[in-house]
């Protein structure tokens, strides 16, 4: 039986690695599950997977939790607390979903000890990817992604050479503002924002699908997983959002994914790899479906997509740089402090305005995240 610890256990994909888990309780327990505040998500949680420890990094929350579920498991408060459960505590799989950067720290814990990451977290490979790549190798950790994506592209190497891959096909569904105009962004609402058409997600995940900046930061995280470098690495956009991305090879085929936009799917295959283990979850009826079609993405319209591919050639702290602006932006405009157009305005100053440094530190990384996050909160 697999232990795992859960981090963002209240989040759309922690929800959803439970409903997984749920359906095999003779190969996984859960230990410990993590959440910033969301307690009423985490109190039913506690009742029904019994985990021997919870952190909760809002220390009002984590007191209200000990009122509420007595002596049922152990409640920790804190962040450095989240650390040492990672650092510390016995598990088998660490299931990453964090949301942003906050996420890195104690992912990179997990892979000093040689553990397998579940990685939703796809912001620990953008800012971070080449350090992360390296310390994986030098600790026999793994890396399976749950981004259904990446999930996808992984699916189809199995059994591959990697040097016969000619290029990695990402699939996107253009998020809710597909079919609109760029001037349209002037006066785009949160709500409108929040609307997407295929998936269910956390409002981070769903304003970075909105602005296309979701997939150019998996563009980033493809070419650390994969190995490949930017010019191997393509955008198709496809609404029907079924298959989940491709391969093309050296001898003209393509190998795809095809699934339900379903997030259980991804998760559950990178708890069971190399296993494949049968499950209730809803089928794929093609019939039904009728059709699928595929085109460009509009690189003007779409600016942080842009924006992705430029920092990937940059290199550096750059993508640090882009990820740090962008979560400050979008918390700006959930918040309504900004316009949706501003978003990706916000990140070009902050890629101009912040020195670059080639073949960073972590300790650089994380200071370069503290100097962008301050600069963009002080921009209008």
């Amino acid at each position: 039986m697999k232990k795992i610890l859960i981090l963002g256990s209240s989040g759309s994909i922690g929800v959803n690695t439970l409903n997984v888990v749920r359906n095999f309780p003779d190969k996984f327990n859960v230990v410990g599950l993590t959440v910033n505040s969301r307690i009423d998500v985490l109190e039913q949680q506690i009742k029904e997977f019994n985990p021997e420890f919870v952190v909760v990094t809002d220390e009002s929350k984590a007191k209200e939790l000990r009122s509420n579920i007595g002596n049922l498991c152990e409640v920790l408060t804190g962040y450095d607390e989240l650390l040492n459960a990672a650092e510390l505590r016995d598990y088998d799989i660490l299931l990453g979903s964090m949301v942003g950067f906050a996420g890195l720290a104690p992912t990179l814990e997990a892979i000093k000890r040689g553990k397998r990451i579940a990685l939703a977290n796809k912001e620990t490979l953008v800012v971070a990817g080449e350090l992360v790549t390296k310390l994986v190798l030098e600790n026999s950790a793994e890396i399976l992604p749950v981004d259904s994506e990446h999930s996808a592209i992984y699916q189809c190497l199995v059994g591959e050479n990697l040097n016969e891959v000619e290029k990695l096909i990402l699939t996107a569904s253009g998020g809710p503002f597909l079919n609109k105009d760029k001037s349209f962004f002037e006066n785009a609402t949160v709500d409108e924002a929040l609307n997407h058409p295929n998936w269910k997600m956390g409002n981070k995940i769903s304003i970075d699908s909105a602005t296309m900046m979701n997939k150019g930061l998996e563009v980033i995280e493809a070419h650390w997983l994969f190995g490949l470098p930017v010019d191997k690495i393509n955008v198709v956009i496809h609404p029907q959002s079924i298959i989940h991305s491709m391969v093309q090879f050296v001898d003209g085929s393509i190998k795809a994914q095809l699934g339900l936009p379903d997030m259980k799917l991804p998760i559950q295959y990178a708890l069971t790899f190399p296993e494949r283990l049968q499950n209730n979850f809803k089928r794929t009826d093609l019939p039904a479906i009728n059709n699928f079609t595929f085109f460009e993405p509009d690189f003007n319209k779409f600016e942080c997509l842009q924006l992705a591919f430029d920092v990937i050639k940059t290199g550096g702290t750059a993508p640090c740089i882009l990820n740090a602006a962008n979560e400050v932006a979008v918390d700006k405009f959930i918040n309504k402090r900004i316009k949706f157009s501003q978003i990706s305005d916000l990140i070009n100053r902050a890629l101009d305005k912040i020195e670059n440094h080639s073949d960073p530190d972590i300790e650089t990384i994380f200071e370069c995240d503290k100097v962008t996050r301050e600069l963009v909160n002080s921009l209008n």
